[in-house]
């Protein structure tokens, strides 16, 4: 299934950069795997390795991976050291995919990237003619964005997987550190029905000689699986809630001031503009992640740098406030444990005398549990659809949510995203008081279409 440039507000492309992105979708969509990386270990072994140029720290996990990627990748850059990151997907344009010292590539330079990769793609393809199997999407954007790093050059790359871990094409790094962000139920078609499977998935990152920091686990199960991964291959591990947690968090206006127990160190009085306790956990684990990488995890960061670094972190997307009076929220949660988190985050950092709700989730999540975590948070929902042509439509999600929430009345149907917006903002605004508040949530795209709508993009 393709993934739609298009937004709401409509962003306007070069010409050049069109082309590229629709010969890019013209390949098989990322969100389907196969169990095999042979196709992009040929392909970049014809590039000649540009992903050995640079060191790698490598990110798996159900939740909090960009939030823990851009975390990471403000430390380094506050430690003096040029970075490229790797995320997917993008919110509003592909070059965010690709982010050179914490800002997207150029669509010239993302352009180039993909010039840079299309003979070596060519040659792919054609050696694996006879399967009828190109190059996918992802495939082909991971190539691009090893080649654009080492093109820079960055001193260090910050890689999210994009699907699972273990067949995802990034894992074709021999990285320095690798990280291991909560898991959950996600993404069952490809990465299995249990905890322990998907687990089983993500530890396919783990690799000897490199560092890990995993997160605590909600699921003991999850931990049982990455802890015997990493005995197999006696990969040294830092886990949280054993050699590094979070200390203290007190939130405050803005985000919440954090003390963390790390690797090498105790930091204390640490801001991070980021709302919500999962946040504070992604910032130890980004911490640690930087001590591994810029002292091998033997030598405390100097304080004011980690102070320094937070500080500048944004997490677009990701219990973001994206307008005031009344207060609009745009949470990326696509998954029940997604939902929890941000349940926890609102009722933590807001006082609302009613919340209303934007909501709408994708066909293969699982839409019954997502709103039936948000129905206690919500006085009404307004049900929508994003423009991914993987939206639940309007009407059947409707359906859902009457079955959910009970009451008629507090479900509105609303097909068109522009006019669920001024639902919303209406039914927060009855009754005349200034404490209420919306939240629109249920998947990536909507987050950025909701963003884009109130003129966000860019920030």
């Amino acid at each position: 299934m393709k993934q739609s440039m298009a937004r709401p507000s409509g962003i306007e492309h070069s010409e050049a950069f069109t082309k590229v992105w629709a010969d890019l979708q013209s390949r098989a969509p990322e969100n389907e795997i196969e169990p095999s990386l042979t196709r992009i270990e040929r392909l970049l072994e014809l590039m000649g390795h540009p992903e050995r140029a640079y060191r790698t720290l490598h990110i798996a996990g159900t939740n909090g991976k960009t939030s823990t990627a851009r975390i990471a990748e403000a430390l380094l850059i506050e430690a003096g050291l040029r970075t490229g990151r790797l995320t997917s997907p993008h919110m509003h344009t592909p070059t965010e995919r690709i982010a050179l010292d914490g800002a997207p590539i150029s669509e010239e330079g993302f352009v180039q990237a993909y010039e840079d990769v299309l003979p070596f793609a060519e040659a792919v393809d054609r050696e694996y003619a006879e399967t009828g199997v190109r190059i996918s999407m992802f495939e082909y954007l991971t190539a691009m964005q090893f080649q654009a790093f080492a093109s820079a050059p960055v001193d260090v790359a910050i890689v999210e997987v994009g699907l699972g871990g273990r067949w995802d094409a990034t894992n074709v790094i021999d990285p320095d550190v690798t990280v291991i962000t909560p898991i959950a139920l996600d993404h069952q078609d490809y990465l299995g029905d249990t905890i322990e499977e998907i687990a089983g998935e993500k530890a396919g990152i783990l690799k000897e000689g490199a560092l890990a920091i995993i997160a605590a686990q909600q699921f003991p199960g999850a931990l049982d699986v990455l802890k015997d991964r990493c005995a197999e291959l006696g990969v040294t591990a830092a886990i949280e809630g054993e050699q590094i947690g979070v200390i203290d968090r007190v939130p405050a206006v803005g985000g919440q001031v954090i003390a963390v127990q790390s690797i090498a160190a105790r930091y204390e009085e640490i801001f991070v503009p980021l709302l919500g306790a999962h946040q504070a956990h992604n910032a130890l684990l980004a911490i640690a992640a930087a001590e591994a990488i810029l002292t091998g995890g033997d030598a405390p960061l100097d304080g004011e740098l980690v102070r320094a670094g937070l500080e500048r972190v944004t997490s677009p997307g990701r219990a973001e406030v994206v307008r005031q009076a009344p207060t609009i929220l745009v949470d990326a949660a696509h998954n029940p444990a997604g939902a929890e988190v941000l349940v926890e985050t609102v009722r933590e950092s807001f006082r609302f005398t009613r919340t209303v709700g934007i909501v709408g989730i994708l066909k293969e999540k699982d839409a019954s549990e997502i709103l039936a975590i948000l129905e206690p948070l919500l006085d009404i929902v307004v049900i929508t659809e994003s423009t991914s042509p993987r939206a639940i439509p309007t009407d059947l999600l409707a359906m859902e949510a009457r079955d959910i929430f009970g009451d008629e009345d507090r479900v509105i149907e609303c097909a068109s995203l522009p006019d669920a917006i001024q639902t919303a903002v209406d039914a927060a605004e009855q009754g005349g008081d200034d404490f209420s508040g919306i939240v629109a949530t249920g998947s990536i795209t909507l987050a950025a279409e909701v963003r884009q709508l109130l003129g966000r993009v860019g920030e």
